[in-house]
């Protein structure tokens, strides 16, 4: 049966492509087999990410129409639009080029020509690039087996690409190109740096329109201008690319979020631990990560006297699973709850790094939990009511519960029996069914080594964001040959349970610096009020209030400045500093403060005691 026949009706209800079997395909691909099918509409990630791959090929038609000898690297759909990385030559692209661009693009999606796919053998496809002269897509079919070989053409434009794609160009209504960055050659920084040319399209323009104006939005809430003008994080060239540094107000920020989750987790019996910043090569061998990650760790350190390979970390928890191992264990010892703020280190493209929320350098909430089979499900229910907490004290109410299991058409990208596998998705289902969780399932998801509960944030902005991770995992227990000895008297392997609530710190922060626009709740503001005198004469009588406030772990600061008492407020309410307390003359005689609230104005005078019990009410 052909598919096209199949869902004629479907195409005009605007199917944008169709899942056969778990496999994304072109909605008009023929079908010759029996086969599960779910049609995908805009409202599809899969569906969403079709449109954009081949809004992509569309871009990249109009660049060779007007720019004629454009190579291509490749051009992917991306969280929100996609990218194409070309080689125009000798002519560079600027920002003013992009109009012409997008009207090329609009021109070509009014023909409605079909996105045709076409096998054909890698001997002949190297033929058609070589007359191209297109050394990129040379380069990108050596790496590929002859048989698998897939070109697409709408109008007169021809790529590689294994696919799917829209039926045709007429679904693509609203084009808007949004930036240029330069980028390596498959991120190597000793080859050729390309242009990538980032856009988004919409199958309406309202719908366009709607999201341009949420990019405004967004740039007002940037954590990285937000974070420069409160003065929380840097980076510096000197160091390194995407390693943050924390200054001063950022490092009290971090410390507050750590205090919450220690407090938190030593309810709940965790066991804080701290683990080196390197490891040798052979203990992310063992655990899988190697093999898995080793292209994105930074590469092994070798000792100049005794020959041993090391690795920045990338991992917590194979370190923990040598923690667990250091000693025997009974059932009775059982739950373990190890927990550390840990560092790690993965080599992100320099092209990918974005502030804080991608670097190179993070620090993970993590905690490690192992437990018997039997206690499963409890302890999940444990660090799900955990989660849940973290993220209502932060103000992250809207969320979605993802469980992310295997691709079961791909087990080669996992480690462990499928036994195993099975045990743990089962557990996960059944422990989210049990907590009421309204959740949704992604198939090929998962971690390496098991399957996983991912929470799903929206924001202020309503865009959504991965924060807090549970995993349920049978096999670096195997990997590593834990036991305790059960009520048998016989050795059992234990089950280990990852979880981090905040994700990374430097993540997490960043999303909520973007969700707040910095106003943070009162209990995470580093500077929680500014002390503003009106005149040098008042700076002691400042200082004595500060010592105050500090006592009731109330934390702020004293502008010295020889500035206006006009500027003062204005520089404050730039900084998000909550609560801004003015001493003049009449204040300095009756003991009290001015109060202005941030964003609110005057609050009116209050003594020292007065103002504590106002604070503390609103914390």
């Amino acid at each position: 049966m052909e598919i096209a026949q199949s869902i004629s009706e479907g195409l005009a209800r605007n199917v944008l492509a169709a899942k056969v079997n778990g496999e994304i395909w072109d909605a008009t691909r023929p079908i010759h087999h029996n086969a599960t099918l779910q049609l995908l509409t805009w409202n599809d990630k899969d569906g969403k990410a079709t449109f954009w791959h081949s809004s992509a090929h569309l871009m990249a038609e109009a660049l060779e129409a007007l720019y004629p000898g454009t190579k291509f690297g490749i051009g992917p759909a991306i969280d929100n639009g996609f990218y194409y990385d070309v080689d125009t030559g000798d002519r560079v692209l600027s920002l003013s080029d992009l109009e012409a661009v997008e009207a090329k693009m609009r021109e070509l999606a009014a023909q409605k020509n079909a996105y045709i796919r076409k096998e054909i053998s890698k001997a002949e496809a190297i033929r058609y690039f070589e007359e191209k002269q297109d050394e990129y897509k040379i380069e990108l079919l050596q790496d590929l087996e002859d048989g698998s070989i897939t070109f697409y053409q709408q109008g007169n434009f021809v790529d590689l690409c294994r696919g799917p794609h829209l039926p045709g160009t007429d679904k693509i209504k609203a084009v808007k190109l949004l930036n240029l960055a330069g980028a390596y050659w498959r991120g190597d920084e000793t080859r050729k740096q390309m242009t990538r040319i980032y856009g988004v399209t919409f199958p309406k323009q309202k719908e366009l329109d709607e999201y341009l104006h949420l990019l405004e939005e967004a740039k007002k809430r940037d954590h990285r201008k937000i974070g420069q003008e409160m003065e929380l994080f840097m980076f510096s060239e000197r160091v390194g690319a995407g390693l943050p540094i924390w200054l001063p107000k950022g490092t009290q920020l971090r410390e507050r979020l750590v205090r919450f989750m220690r407090e938190e987790q030593e309810k709940r019996g965790y066991k804080m631990v701290v683990t080196p910043h390197i490891g040798k090569k052979e203990l992310y061998v063992t655990s899988g990560h190697y093999e898995k990650y080793g292209k994105d760790s930074f590469q092994p350190i070798h000792t100049p006297r005794e020959g041993e390979e090391f690795l920045l970390k990338p991992m917590n928890c194979p370190h923990h699973c040598e923690i667990y191992g250091n000693k025997p264990h009974s059932y009775r010892d059982l739950p373990l709850r190890i927990a550390e703020f840990g560092t790690v280190y993965r080599y992100e493209q320099s092209g990918e790094l974005h502030g804080l929320s991608r670097v190179r350098g993070f620090t993970q909430d993590d905690a490690h939990i192992f437990c018997t089979p039997e206690q499963v499900k409890s302890e999940f229910l444990n660090v799900l009511d955990l989660t849940q907490i973290v993220l209502s004290k932060m103000g992250f109410g809207n969320f979605t519960a993802q469980i992310s299991l295997r691709d079961p058409d791909n087990p080669s990208k996992y480690i462990g029996s499928p036994e195993n596998w099975e045990k743990a998705e089962r557990a996960i289902i059944e422990a989210a069914a049990e907590a009421g969780l309204e959740t949704v399932t992604e198939l090929g998801e998962a971690a390496f080594y098991g399957p996983k509960l991912d929470f799903m944030v929206k924001d202020a902005l309503g865009r959504s964001w991965q924060l807090g991770t549970i995993q349920v995992d049978y096999n670096l227990p195997e990997r590593f040959k834990l036991e305790y000895i059960g009520a048998d008297n016989q050795p059992h392997r234990p089950v280990m349970i990852h979880r981090a609530p905040f994700g990374s710190l430097e993540r997490f922060i960043s999303i909520l610096i973007e969700n707040t626009a910095g106003k943070f709740p009162l209990w995470l503001m580093p500077d929680q009020y500014a002390l503003l005198p009106i005149s040098d004469r008042f700076i002691d009588i400042c200082r004595t209030i500060q010592q105050k406030l500090a006592a009731h772990d109330i934390q702020g600061f004293i502008d010295e400045r020889s500035e206006t008492i006009g500027k003062k407020i204005r520089d404050t309410e730039v900084k998000k500093v909550p609560f801004m307390l003015i001493i003049g003359e009449k204040e300095a005689e009756s003991g009290a403060v001015a109060v202005r609230r941030q964003g609110e104005g005057d609050q009116g005078s209050m003594s020292i005691d007065d103002f504590i019990e106002y604070f503390q009410k609103l914390l």
